[in-house]
Formats: structure tokens, sequence, C-alpha cells
């Protein structure tokens, strides 16, 4: 078999007759998406944002929030005003930490079955300060190989693990919460408890708190179309994302509060980590019922990260890198990288400890504030909404700019980076001033307002040509065989009957 040869079989499936350069730009998961493949109906979202949020992670944002001196109910204002504030898009945040929760859900499982299986915690690998021992590694590496199951199906597809999830994953959580409130007599004394801060102090640990809930959320504001490019209609998007994921989210973090709060009476020491509290349970408690208990919950939780891993993480990255390498790369198989960099990244460090934990969250969401600015400031307020379809997969079309390249937005980018990036140096341990650190933490709004208003103000200083809605109108692009005898749609009358319908496009269904 020759090189070319080769090459061909690498390449992924795309329409036939693409020009050398065309090749670079096209593949069947970047064109516009066939309708046989938009299946997604509003019940599929609503499933989709329930099982999004219940996982491991959510559990444990709220109940390390109290750590910190909050009282139970200012740690969950802080979650209800994190997904509010960003209900256009939800996400846990990095398929390395998923993964290693993951991971840990299935060594619990393992321990619940044969309780031997505990002392593999003993054996601790490299620096301990890091937290990693043989058997929580054997979990992150046997739930990483399971992820690699439904990173395999198309996205039309998945959908049903979304549902399976959010059938699953709530049952676990009740069940948690049930046992440990049955256990403990009650909530425990945190619902009574005051705040061991105050004042300024209070003030800035709940903002801080609050961009580490917005951060949790923010990946799928830069990938919700990744989902919402599946509905079958463009309400089906809208709704769920608005009542199910601020519910929820809300829901799932009371639970995790409270949970930790029981485990003082349980065990005598306020315990953050559900899955802390499992082992916990089966050292105190080992008894065939508390094993059985513990290894049901573990399967849910371990069901609960693999669909949270797949649609916040897997999907994501699968579509970034097809949009980057889309000659070599599809959704699918830019998944499996994303698997394999999350192996290599060494979650465990960040899961180590709750400050590390919630540092990341909010450093994090410095480099992806200034992506949501810079996105959504071009579609509402340069764009008007429009896009045209067809100039996406040309190299002479609107969007070429500067030899491809949007300096506008690039600059928009590192200025909504810049003004976080002393008080990001502080908090990795430089000494910094207070206005610094003071403007850090409120990186996700800094960032976002920062981006939004220095790309408005380059388009408005450096205009370029905006297509109208006439010329978006005709979508040319695609295989032959999704619009029948030709390769090409006119979705002028399709488009005018949705806005007589009342649903006109958002930025989550193009």
């Amino acid at each position: 078999m020759g090189f070319s040869a080769i090459v061909k079989k690498l390449e992924a499936p795309r329409p036939d007759n693409l020009s050398g350069m065309e090749a670079f730009l096209q593949n069947d998961d970047l064109l516009p998406v066939p309708e046989n493949q938009r299946l997604w109906q509003a019940w599929n979202y609503y499933t989709f944002w329930v099982a999004d949020s219940f996982n491991v992670n959510t559990f444990q944002i709220a109940s390390s929030m109290v750590t910190v001196g909050m009282t139970w109910w200012q740690a969950w204002l802080a979650v209800w005003v994190g997904p509010v504030f960003n209900r256009a898009a939800t996400a846990c945040i990095w398929y390395g930490v998923q993964a290693w929760i993951g991971g840990q859900c299935i060594f619990t499982l393992l321990c619940a079955i044969w309780p031997q299986t505990v002392v593999l915690s003993t054996h601790i690998i490299g620096n301990p300060e890091n937290g990693l021992d043989a058997g929580h590694l054997l979990g992150f590496l046997l739930f990483s190989a399971l992820s690699l199951i439904p990173i395999y199906f198309p996205l039309h597809q998945i959908r049903h693990l979304f549902t399976l999830k959010a059938i699953v994953a709530p049952v676990g959580g009740i069940a948690l919460f049930a046992w440990c409130l049955s256990k403990a007599g009650g909530a425990g004394p945190i619902i009574h408890a005051k705040a061991t801060i105050s004042g300024s102090k209070m003030g800035w640990a709940f903002i801080i708190n609050l961009m580490s809930c917005i951060s949790n959320m923010a990946t799928l504001i830069t990938n919700a179309t990744d989902f919402a490019s599946r509905s079958s209609k463009p309400k089906n998007v809208i709704i769920p994302q608005l009542v199910a994921l601020p519910c929820t989210f809300a829901i799932v973090s009371l639970f995790g509060i409270l949970i930790g709060s029981s485990s003082t009476l349980i065990f005598g020491e306020y315990i953050w980590s559900p899955l802390a509290i499992m082992d916990a349970f089966l050292e105190k408690f080992p008894s065939h019922a508390t094993r059985a208990g513990v290894a049901i919950i573990a399967i849910c939780f371990t069901i609960a990260q693999l669909g949270t891993n797949i649609a916040a993480n897997s999907i994501s990255a699968g579509c970034d890198l097809t949009a980057l390498f889309p000659r070599f790369l599809s959704i699918r198989r830019g998944g499996y990288v994303c698997a394999l960099v999350g192996v290599v990244m060494c979650p465990w460090i960040l899961e180590s400890s709750s400050s590390k934990f919630e540092s990341y969250l909010a450093g994090y969401s410095v480099f992806l504030s200034s992506i949501c600015g810079v996105t959504i400031s071009h579609f509402y307020a340069v764009a008007n909404r429009r896009i045209k379809v067809d100039d996406l997969y040309t190299l002479d079309g609107v969007y070429r700019y500067y030899y491809g390249v949007n300096l506008r937005a690039y600059a928009a980018y590192f200025a909504g980076i810049a003004i976080n990036v002393v008080g990001f140096a502080g908090a990795v341990g430089t000494p910094v001033p207070l206005i610094a650190t003071r403007i850090y933490q409120l990186s996700f709004f800094t960032g976002f307002i920062v981006s939004s208003a220095v790309y408005i103000i380059l388009n408005k200083i450096f205009p370029v040509y905006q297509p109208t809605e006439a010329e978006c109108a005709v979508v040319t692009v695609g295989r032959k065989e999704w619009f029948g005898e030709t390769a090409s749609v006119n979705r002028s009358e399709e488009d005018k009957k949705s806005y007589e319908g009342g649903e006109k496009t958002t930025l989550a269904q193009v």
C-alpha cells in the first residue's frame, strides 16, 4: 500500500470531489446537520440537562464552599446564581477530572464487592501530596477504558445515554442523601450553624465561590451548538435549558451540602466528597447491606460521570479538533484524542484538595469567559444573528478576514485575559496588588465584559462586510444525498415559516 493510499484511509468521511484546500475545510461532522440526524426532541434536552447536573462534581462544588466558612444557605445561593447567570449553557469542566472522579466511583465499587481491594489504596505512587495510589489509579484507568465505548456513537444517537443517566443518576443521589440523613438522624448541625466569616470577607468568599459555579458551567457556552444542531425544532433547545438546568443543579448541590453536614454526625468530621463518605461507610459499617448499598450507588455515580464526561468534554473536544483538522479528524476521532489527553494530564493533582479544586475552577473561566464574550458579541451585536453557512467552508468568503484570521477576535480575546492575568498570578502564589486580586475574583464577569466590549469597538473602528439575510438564506454545501438531486437547498421559505411561527434563530441553532 502506497503513501497516498494510507493517507486516503486516514481521511475522515466527507463529500466527494473536493479540491485540495476544500478538503481541509469540510467533513461530514462539520457540514450542516442533515434532517435525518436532527432527532433530539424537547424531552431529550430535559433529560440531558438533568443528567448533566447529576454528577459527583456538582455534589462537591457546594459542599466544598462550607469548608471556607459559609453557611449552607449562602453556599446554595451561590449555586442558584451561577446557573441562572449562565443558563444559556451548562457544563462540567474537564475530561480528565471527571474521568478521575469516575475512577473513584469504580474503585469504591470494587471495594464494596471485594473488600480486600482497599489495600491497593495504601500503595502510594509518586509524591504523597498528589493523592495518587494504586487503587484509585486502577479505577481511573478502568473508567477511562469504559468511556471509549460511548465516544464511538454519533451525536444523534448518544442522546439515549443521557436518558439512561437522567433515570439512574438521581436514584443514586437520592439514595445516598436519604441514607446519610437517616443514619445521622437529620441534616446535621449545618442547618443551624452560623457563618464563621462576615462582612467583606463573607462577600468576597461568596463571589469567589459564585465564580466557581459559573466556571463549572462555562464550557457548554462554547459548545452548546454541538447538541442544539441536532434538535428537530429550534424551540426544543430553549425551555429545557431555562428550567431543567438551574433547578436540577441547585437540588443536587443542596444534596451535597446536606450530605456533607450529616457526615459530621455520622463520622465526627465534615466530609465534602460523596465518594469519601461512601468509603467511610464501608470502613465504619462493614456489613453486607452497607456493601450492597454502596455498590448500587457507586454504579449510579459511575453512569453519571460517564454521561457528564461525554456531554461536557469528549464531544466538545471532538468538535473543536474536527474544526482544526477536518481532513483527518471526525468528532469520534477527536473524542478519542481527548480521552488520551485525559489520561496523561494527571487530574488527581486537582482533586487532592478542595482549595486546588476551586482554584482551577476559577482559573479556567479566565480563558473561557473571553471566548464566550467574543462569540456572543459577534453573533448578536456584530453579525445581527446572521451567518452565511456556505462561506464557512470556502477560502474566499466573508469569513476569510486577514488570511483566515479574525484579528479583531484575537485582540478582544487577549484583552479579556489580560485584565485577569495579574490576579491569576497572585492566585498561584505571586504577590500582587489587592485590586488585581479583586478583579481576578470577578474573572468571568470581567473577562466576558472586556472581551465583548473590545470586540464590538474594534468592529466599529475596522468594520467588515456582514452578509444580508437573503445571502444567508441559501445553503449549497453538503452531500448530494442530503438534499436530493442537487447539493443545495434554499432555506428562505423554511426561514420565513420559522420567523412567522416565532421560532427565531438563536446562537444555539447555528
